[in-house]
Formats: structure tokens, C-alpha cells, sequence
């Protein structure tokens, strides 16, 4: 993770409901966990998605990557690491670290990249003010 931007941590439970039989996170979490750090990391900087949604824009996202190093297990806690990476004028890239917020051990490294679009799915640019939110640089 790019140390030189914005890191945000947000820190939580695991809980029972995400795991399967022998306590461990369910691989499809991980994806829903990465989209709480981003919602924090906004927030973090003092905006809310929400925002950005009522202005009409999504952030759909075209690429996800995981890679699992170690298993999440119920009753843990875990802190998402959320770090943007670039933005570029239709679209950005976010990196995450999911580590073991007691031990530190490294669980998942990952990314995900977005493409701007309005309601009906065209790609459209990003609104001049929500690049220099976003941007890693602010």
C-alpha cells in the first residue's frame, strides 16, 4: 500500500453471519469489506457517498482483485487499511490491506477499480469538484 497518500482504517468484528462452518471469513466478504473502507475513507475526508449519488454519478466498479494471505476467523477484530491510489477524470483506483487488528498479521491485499457513470450507465466524467476530493494528492 502506497504509503505517501491517505491512509483510513476502520476497525470491526468479525461477525458470526460471515463465516462458514469452521469460523472463517467467507472469501465474498472481503469485497463487501472493502466497500465499507472506501464509504469511511470519504467520510474520513468529509464527504459521504451519498453525496455523489444524489448529484446523479455512480462509481461502478469494473475490477476487483483479492488476494488472501491468511484467514479471517470469527470474533477477531479487523481493521480494512483504505488507500486511494489515482484518480483520473472518469474513473479511480483503491487499495486495501485487511489485517488482524491484534496480532497485525496481513490477511488480504487487494484493489478495486471504478468507472463514472450516470443513471442510465454511460460513462461520464467526474465532476471537476469530486477530482480534487478524491485525488490522492489533496
Amino acid at each position: 500500500m502506497n504509503r505517501n497518500n491517505d491512509v483510513f482504517e476502520t476497525t470491526f468484528h468479525v461477525r458470526f453471519a460471515e463465516t462458514d462452518q469452521m469460523g472463517v471469513v467467507h472469501h465474498a466478504v472481503y469485497a463487501v469489506w472493502f466497500e465499507e473502507g472506501r464509504s469511511q475513507w470519504m467520510r474520513a475526508r468529509g464527504r459521504d457517498y451519498a453525496e455523489f449519488d444524489a448529484g446523479g454519478i455512480n462509481l461502478a466498479v469494473t475490477e476487483l482483485r483479492i488476494r488472501y494471505h491468511r484467514p479471517a476467523r470469527y470474533g477477531r477484530r479487523v481493521t480494512v487499511r483504505t488507500c486511494m491510489k489515482s484518480v483520473r477524470s472518469r474513473g479511480m483506483e483503491v487499495s486495501y490491506e485487511v489485517v488482524d487488528s491484534d496480532s497485525g498479521d496481513l490477511l488480504v491485499t487487494g484493489n478495486t477499480r471504478h468507472v463514472s457513470t450516470d443513471r442510465s450507465g454511460r460513462v461520464v466524467r467526474i465532476p471537476d469538484e469530486w477530482v480534487r476530493f478524491l485525488s490522492p494528492e489533496r
